[in-house]
């Protein structure tokens, strides 16, 4: 039976793809490059590609890795080529916004929640999703800091010792993603109890997620992040 939300000190949240709308943001820049290249354009066929270019053998750390995966996609889409658009890519990570409940909802959870981000992201992207977030966060961990992505365990360890440090334990935490690769089959294994943002409810497919090996059935499931919160009873602001 899952715990009820009285049973937590602490909520780890994926950041890319469950608090900012990397989809949007990713396809809304290469829209924009093929709307000035003259280029018709399908965003759920440029999501399948940038999944398989993102998870090639020599794929480096996101999102500088977007330089790279625009290349590999850019022909197969008929954009047009060059490094000046790879860069564009990775530089738009700066604006990509987060979804609409996002910020209200980690500002009603960090009113009773110690509030921790882990993202697969390098630190100077996590920098810029932070504050429009409204830097939430009691605490983060990025690539950078871990030195490994999820789901590897490694990068859970490191948030455990972080919370041991800190007084708690991981049956104090609730990780919240949308990722059932990244995050919800690994969290799982590792004992934790989970709640999956199915930011995709409306869509099919697994979008710009790599897509799990066996799908994980969560403790808590919610379509928004405004669901999460207004179950944990956290109330709007007056």
């Amino acid at each position: 039976m899952a715990k009820s939300f009285a049973d937590f000190r602490y909520m780890t949240f994926d950041v890319v793809g469950t608090l900012i709308d990397f989809e949007g943001g990713l396809v809304g820049c290469l829209e924009e490059i093929a709307r000035e290249a003259g280029v018709s354009f399908d965003g759920e066929e440029a999501l399948a590609l940038y999944r398989a270019a993102r998870y090639m053998p020599d794929a480096g750390h996101f999102p500088d890795d977007l330089a790279r995966v625009y290349g590999v996609i850019a022909p197969q889409l008929g954009l047009p080529s060059g490094a000046a658009h790879g860069q564009r890519l990775r530089d738009s990570v700066k604006d990509w916004r987060p979804f609409p409940d996002s910020a209200d909802a980690l500002a009603r959870l960090a009113r009773r929640y110690k509030l921790i981000a882990m993202t697969n992201a390098q630190r100077w992207a996590f920098a810029h999703f932070s504050r429009a977030l409204g830097d939430p966060f009691y605490a983060g961990f990025t690539v950078d800091d871990t030195g490994t992505e999820k789901p590897d365990p490694a990068f859970f360890e490191h948030v455990f010792t972080f919370v041991e440090k800190d007084g708690g334990s991981r049956d104090e935490i609730l990780h919240v993603a949308q990722s059932q690769y990244h995050d919800i089959g690994i969290s799982r294994r590792l004992g934790l109890t989970n709640c999956w943002i199915q930011r995709r409810h409306a869509q099919p497919g697994y979008g710009g997620t790599i897509e799990p090996e066996r799908f994980t059935e969560p403790d808590f499931h919610f379509i928004s992040m405004a669901g999460l919160a207004d179950a944990a009873g956290t109330k709007p602001a007056a």
